[in-house]
């Protein structure tokens, strides 16, 4: 029996390669559940249905190419082999490939494309170009057998008829109708035979438009040098051709609503130009009228008697400004020789004596105020001192009723046994001293 016993790693190990041989590749849709992104860039989530579950990994090298960005509670579709995470034992799945069910792979590539082109800029207002109020010349690429060319000539042929159309014939649909269709948009620009560019087709699915959602066609309408519009499929189909061109229609019929004019704007153009005929004639009449009228005036003021009177103002004009003149230069001069006699005065000895005198006495006030400051403060540090002598003084302490005793020799008496009974002494009051004998002591 001891041969039968296999340990738990391998019997994990055994599982593995039995879940590996047997079933390998298998495709698998449900709901993301417990996703977890971790730094590594791994995509670890649980893929559930309404009846059971199953952990997925998804490693950095396959979760690079996702084209979304996985949510809990979104539906997807997964590719992935089946194994066994042997640490836990868990079953789980290793993905290779992630889609979100129900947009399909194309919808993806165009919601990707549509966001890498919006951040380079190519749907902004800011570089789309106006489309021409007045159009002599149209440019149409589309197919030359198609239904839309049909519709477009049909309206046109309607409500303009002497709108001038080229068709640039092209592919619409499969590998080739992307570079068919940049080979149009370029051999327009290079020609330069028309005003404008639509490009058009009619409807149909997805992949049937796809070459409108290629790159290589977004970038030729955003660098042509003429205005384009996009009227591809019907009206609920958008294409990242209409995102980039500079107008879009709903309809192939609609964009050539919007490029022609019916025969009544003629007929109202046509009117417009008699009256700025009109306009432009009556302008001239009264540009006409009003030279003869200077020309008169000229002729008038030709005349000796008129240059007479001219030059005898002018004379009055000079003669005035001659006077204005001289009296300008004298009060000049005037204004000059009041300046130099102030600065003259200025320079008078006697001034700068007496501002010189006002100076010594401004500074003699100064030394008295400095020591009658510097005698006060002198007096009031004084009387500090004098203060704080007396507090230390004998003689203040006499003042108070004290008396110092001294012995013959003048020595100040300490202690009553420095002398005896009948010895003199002299006794010093505050004011006098007296000369006494020892009769009786007191220890």
């Amino acid at each position: 029996m001891s041969n039968n016993i296999l340990t738990v790693s391998g019997l994990s190990r055994q599982i593995k390669q039995l879940l590996e041989g047997n079933l390998g590749r298998v495709w698998l849709s449900g709901e993301i559940s417990n996703l977890a992104t971790p730094a590594s860039g791994h995509i670890y989530f649980t893929l559930k249905d309404d009846r059971s579950q199953i952990r997925c990994a998804m490693f950095r090298s396959r979760a690079g190419r996702v084209t979304f960005r996985p949510a809990n509670g979104q539906q997807i579709l997964v590719r992935a082999n089946l194994t066994l995470y042997e640490p836990r034992g868990d079953i789980q799945l290793v993905v290779e490939s992630m889609q979100a069910a129900g947009d399909g792979l194309l919808q993806q590539q165009f919601d990707a494309l549509k966001m890498q082109l919006a951040g380079q800029g190519l749907f902004a207002t800011a570089a789309k170009q106006a489309i021409p109020s007045e159009l002599r010349t149209l440019g149409v690429i589309t197919s030359a057998s198609g239904a839309a060319v049909q519709d477009v000539l049909s309206v046109l042929n309607r409500r303009d008829p002497m709108l001038k159309v080229i068709i640039y014939p092209t592919l619409v649909q499969g590998k080739e109708a992307s570079a068919s269709i940049c080979r149009s948009i370029a051999l327009a620009n290079q020609r330069q035979e028309v005003d404008c560019l639509l490009l058009t087709r009619g409807g149909g699915s997805l992949e049937d438009l796809w070459c409108f959602n290629e790159e290589a066609v977004a970038q030729a309408i955003f660098h042509s040098q003429l205005p384009l519009i996009s009227a591809v499929g019907h009206e609920v189909d958008t294409t990242i051709a209409d995102y980039v061109a500079d107008v879009r229609a709903p309809t192939p019929s609609a964009a050539a609503e919007l490029l022609s004019q019916d025969r009544s704007h003629l007929l109202l153009q046509t009117q417009q130009l008699q009256q700025r005929l009109q306009r432009a004639t009556s302008q001239q009449l009264t540009q006409q009228r009003h030279r003869l009228s200077l020309l008169a005036n000229r002729l008038q003021a030709a005349h000796p008697k008129a240059q007479l009177q001219t030059h005898s103002q002018r004379l009055d004009d000079l003669s005035l400004r001659l006077q204005r003149a001289i009296h300008g230069q004298l009060q000049q001069q005037r204004f000059a020789q009041q300046r130099l006699s102030q600065r003259l005065h200025s320079q008078q000895p006697q001034q700068r004596i007496e501002l010189h005198q006002q100076q010594l006495a401004n500074l003699q006030r100064r030394l008295q105020q400095a020591q009658a400051q510097q005698m006060a403060a002198k007096r009031s540090q004084l009387g500090q001192l004098v203060a704080q002598l007396e507090g230390v003084s004998p003689l203040a302490v006499l003042a108070r009723g004290y008396a110092i005793a001294t012995d013959n020799s003048g020595n100040a008496l300490t202690s009553a046994s420095q002398i005896g009974i009948g010895d003199n002494l002299n006794i010093r009051l505050h004011d006098g001293s007296l000369a006494a004998t020892v009769t009786k002591q007191h220890s």
